[in-house]
């Protein structure tokens, strides 16, 4: 009797040829797109966009009609709401910068579809992720980089269990894009040529500032640019409107390019400074989620990517406690920023990851 899995189907490319390749392989595929909007506007208004929107529902019916297998909506509107959106809008209002899509991947798509789908019987769930799943000769499973460093995205996946990895499969890391649209084409899916989504599903026009003060109907206060030393360079809109390293938007007139290095909670203040004050020679991250091995003794030299299209930096990794670890770069990163990812990979491998808590700039102690 043929394994079952369940394949999330965002009504894009690479899911709807995933969920083919896994038919072709002989499994019992069961399409499923996870309804995450929350309310009649939200869906309305993506129509147009998003992962799990009004056209994804159509365009991954459709592909499963196509395919010739079963099809279902699920609701995971709570699940995403917790998990994601009110993350979300928490990281920003606590002066981090948020990864939704980490969240969304490690508690909705994975924890919430796997235990649904293992209560209807599946062996399995997939995605159309690029990356693939090995299991080490250790025992562990971990995330192997996909064939295609162009599209990655063992970035977003570093924080998935082994529970999960091993009841996971991830046909298309094996493939380039260029092979997974060809594939698509010549078996005549219909979105062999849809264009990939981009934005964040839930805010559609890109404006996260905007879209956290209209959810929380409070208008992040003004408060001062200020200098390394202190000094009052002007005012602005408010800590939500601002992520380290960022250039472009802050209206001041200095003579001279200058860049976002911190932002202050505790003062509502955004500290301004050169490029050459944006770079770190380290960091400090928390929940730390190791995959590749079962926990960190000592020293280990990884590689590290410090958000999601970042090359990767060669660096040490050492605990400080249960849940601290400390990343030390041979050579300084730009813009290492609280509330994003920090990814070790050994080889191409995913070693494991964290949660940045703060860098370590070269006056660091």
């Amino acid at each position: 009797m043929a394994e079952k899995v369940v394949i999330g189907m965002s009504g894009g490319v690479d899911s709807s040829v995933a969920a083919y390749l896994l038919k072709k392989q002989g499994y019992d595929v069961i399409g499923a797109t996870m309804q995450i909007w929350q309310d009649e506007d939200d869906f309305v208004q993506e129509e147009n966009g998003g992962c799990c929107g009004l056209s994804a529902v159509n365009d991954a019916r459709r592909v499963a009609n196509q395919i010739g297998i079963p099809y279902y909506v699920m609701n995971f509107k709570k699940e995403f709401k917790e998990n994601v959106i009110d993350y979300f809008i928490g990281e920003y209002l606590e002066a981090r910068t948020p990864n939704p899509c980490i969240a969304c991947n490690r508690y909705v798509k994975w924890e919430s579809l796997l235990k649904r789908s293992l209560d209807i019987g599946a062996d399995y769930i997939a995605t159309g992720h690029y990356a693939r799943i090995k299991k080490l000769p250790n025992g562990r499973y971990t995330i192997q980089q996909s064939v295609t460093q162009t599209k990655d995205q063992t970035y977003a996946l570093y924080n998935l269990t082994q529970e999960q990895l091993s009841h996971t499969l991830m046909p298309v890391g094996d493939y380039t894009k260029d092979e997974i649209r060809k594939i698509a084409e010549e078996v005549g899916l219909m979105v062999a040529h849809k264009p990939d989504s981009q934005e964040i599903c839930f805010v559609s026009d890109n404006n996260y500032a905007k879209y956290i003060e209209d959810t929380t109907g409070q208008k992040s206060p003004e408060g001062n640019f200020v200098d390394l030393d202190g000094n009052i360079l002007g005012k602005h809109k408010g800590i939500i409107h601002y992520t380290i390293g960022q250039r472009k938007g802050l209206g001041l007139a200095m003579g001279k390019p200058v860049f976002v290095v911190d932002i202050k909670k505790e003062t509502n203040e955004v500290v301004i400074g050169s490029n050459e004050d944006v770079f770190a020679k380290g960091l400090i991250a928390d929940k730390v989620n190791f995959m590749s091995i079962p926990s960190l003794e000592g020293e280990m030299r990884v590689r590290a990517k410090v958000r999601y299209n970042h090359r990767g930096a060669d660096c040490t990794i050492r605990m400080l406690g249960d849940d601290l670890i400390e990343c030390t770069f041979d050579e300084p990163q730009r813009a290492i920023t609280p509330g994003q990812a920090v990814v070790f990979y050994e080889d191409d491998y995913v070693v494991g990851g964290a949660s940045i808590l703060r860098a370590l700039h070269p006056n660091t102690k």
